[in-house]
């Protein structure tokens, strides 16, 4: 490319940004807070923000204008605004806070539940007061559904009697700073911490299921009873039904502990379309070596039955599908190495938990749009494991299935091959997933996942994690839409092998607190977008990212380029594809665009900026192997 062409994107580039300065509030001009529901909201899960609603608790709430941002910034819990203060994130990339307000409770004459929620016995008493004038109980018994909580308060007459009567101290707002300051960001060892524990979890369950196959045979099918219900009925608890090869075209329920063992794949129980095919409704049942067809039509339930709290409807509708097996309160169950054609859902887990599904082969619909799940959990601690996924809506899906592990299964052809919904704390690991809309979904606002070791290609996303204090590393991303998407709080993405999307990474966070490191992106055809928010800085302790081709020199050996870059800027992305790069990189011309964006706010759009280029991959052995295949 020619060098003049480059120079005319830097001049073009600072005009662009020259029409984006924004003008700054005046000092006196007055705030008013507004309605929560317009503010882009942070804080809790979405689990326990929706948790308080149903139950009809309170939740101190704080909202927050910064001088250079054109959105109000809500937070669940006083302490997740104080957090965003105090770590410093929020004025670097917002500029001062203009008004910071916080509800208060003198006059809603607030008391607690046995459990510790913020009970209001009058509602429309809570009001928005401005953090500084407000009082605030703390250490008192006050809790929200994530942990305990700073109670605000206009007088402080209200305050003590609240903590005469619940416990704590009354505090202002710059002790309530001091109180609850910066949260550390996620480290490394809390990763390995937390796979460690997730996978030592799984290893005993898979290792304690086994000991299902190990039952005494009782009862086979065919020689002690004419049907596999019969055979079910009579067997005594604790033994094993085998079910010789053939084809059994009837309805199982199970309702005691109770392996059923068939011969393979040669062994077909046949629902004839007839709903559910078999149901266990028992702890403690195997169900192995069978093939399972004739899967009623509904992919979802009719949203009738007997469910109760916010998500009943979820209940309802996801929950109660037809499917090959279902598990209904059978906690400890096992299903293994079993086939399924379905074009509703392989297995439907419900309030099982610690249930093993392990071999499972789950074929399901060619177009998503016209199946449903090849494993849905619902309140369900699960390992789902060495398990195949062709087809259907999505491989698995989880709901309020805390702490599961989902490791080493293939998927291909669907929708999203995991998706989370309210679930925290769960391990999605060495998964190879293929020609999806999304490989790793994870949603609604949950805490401490770990998305590590997935080999994702040709798919829209390759991982998209919201939520907080999670982990997306080591993984694989290739030949895609977008390889990996930055969302949410204080998450760490690092050491991903992201090459040949269109898009490698894309920033998607309004506040960006997140550590992204040490991941190799080379050969996509933007290595990374800005899509909302304001600029977010991916490097930490001097350390950033590979970017294959960007320009600069190492001159100390550091293994770091000496200039930033810009992965998401067209004036940065147009030196790293030219000859000319380096040299237009240290041209004064752009020396005046970049001084002129750090000191201007209004230059300084939704952008990434990497401080700390490296110069080699972090891991160039798994890059080279990409690039090879």
């Amino acid at each position: 490319m020619d060098v003049r062409y480059v120079l005319g994107a830097v001049v073009l580039a600072f005009g662009l940004c020259a029409l984006a300065f924004t003008v700054q509030p005046a000092g006196g001009a007055a705030v008013s807070p507004v309605s929560f529901d317009e503010t882009l909201s942070m804080g809790m899960t979405g689990v326990d923000v929706r948790d308080a609603e149903a139950a009809g608790y309170e939740i101190p709430r704080g909202q927050a204008f910064y001088a250079q941002y054109q959105y109000v910034i809500g937070y669940y819990g006083v302490e997740a605004m104080v957090e965003q203060l105090e770590s410093g994130h929020a004025v670097r990339q917002f500029g001062e806070p203009v008004a910071l307000f916080v509800t208060e409770f003198s006059g809603a004459q607030p008391s607690l539940t046995e459990e510790g929620y913020l009970d209001l016995d009058n509602d429309p008493g809570v009001d928005w007061i401005r953090a500084e004038r407000a009082v605030y109980a703390v250490d008192s018994d006050a809790q929200t559904t994530a942990g305990p909580t700073a109670v605000p308060f206009e007088r402080r007459a209200d305050a003590e009697r609240f903590t005469d009567e619940y416990g704590g101290r009354v505090v202002d707002w710059a002790a309530v700073r001091e109180r609850y300051g910066e949260r550390p960001a996620v480290a490394r060892d809390r990763q390995a911490d937390l796979v460690e524990n997730r996978t030592a979890w799984a290893d005993r369950r898979v290792a304690a299921s086994a000991s299902l196959l190990d039952r005494p045979r009782s009862v086979v099918v065919g020689r002690d009873a004419p049907t596999v219900q019969a055979a079910v009925e009579r067997a005594p608890p604790n033994t094993t039904v085998y079910v010789p090869p053939g084809t059994y075209e009837e309805n199982v329920t199970i309702t005691k502990p109770l392996t059923l063992r068939g011969a393979g794949e040669r062994t077909v129980v046949d629902g004839g379309g007839n709903g559910t095919v078999i149901r266990a409704n028992a702890s403690g049942v195997a169900l192995a070596d069978l093939a399972v067809r004739g899967v009623g039509p509904r992919d979802l339930g009719t949203g009738e039955g007997n469910a109760s709290g916010w998500d009943a409807k979820i209940q309802l509708v996801y929950g109660r599908g037809d499917a090959a097996i279902l598990l209904s309160r059978a906690n400890r169950s096992l299903v293994s190495d079993v086939t399924v054609d379905t074009d509703a859902n392989g297995v439907i887990a419900r309030y099982s938990d610690g249930t093993v599904v392990d071999g499972l082969v789950v074929n399901g619909t060619d177009q998503w749009q016209d199946g449903s799940m090849g494993v849905l959990t619902m309140y369900s601690r699960a390992v789902i494991q060495e398990s195949t996924f062709e087809g259907g809506r999505d491989g698995v899906y989880t709901h309020r299935s805390d702490d599961l592990v989902v490791r080493a299964n293939e998927m291909r052809g669907m929708r999203y091959g995991v998706h989370e919904m309210y679930t925290s704390g769960a391990l999605v690991s060495d998964n190879a997933v293929r020609d999806t809309d999304a490989g790793v979904m994870v949603m609604t606002r949950p805490r401490e996942n770990v998305v590590i070791g997935n080999d994702v290609r040709d798919s829209d996303v390759g991982v998209s994690l919201a939520g907080d204090a999670s982990y997306v590393t080591g993984n694989v991303l290739v030949g895609g839409g977008t390889g990996m998407t930055i969302a949410g709080t204080r998450s760490m993405y690092a050491n991903n092998t992201v090459v040949d999307n269109d898009v490698g990474l894309r920033s998607d966070t309004i506040l960006p607190s997140n550590r992204v490191v040490e991941n190799d992106v080379a050969g996509n055809d933007a290595p990374a977008t800005a899509s909302s928010g304001p600029v977010a800085v991916w490097t930490s302790g001097g350390r950033g990212n590979y970017w294959a081709g960007a320009p600069g020199l190492d001159r100390d050996g550091d293994g770091v380029l000496d200039r930033p870059y810009r992965p998401a800027d067209e004036v940065d992305r147009s030196l790293a594809e030219s000859p000319a790069g380096p040299t237009v990189a240290r041209s004064p011309a752009l020396g005046i665009l970049r001084r002129a964006q750090a000191v201007a706010p209004g230059l300084r759009r939704s952008d990434v900026i990497d401080t700390g280029p490296l110069v080699e991959p972090s891991r160039p052995d798994v890059l080279e192997e990409v690039n090879a295949t």
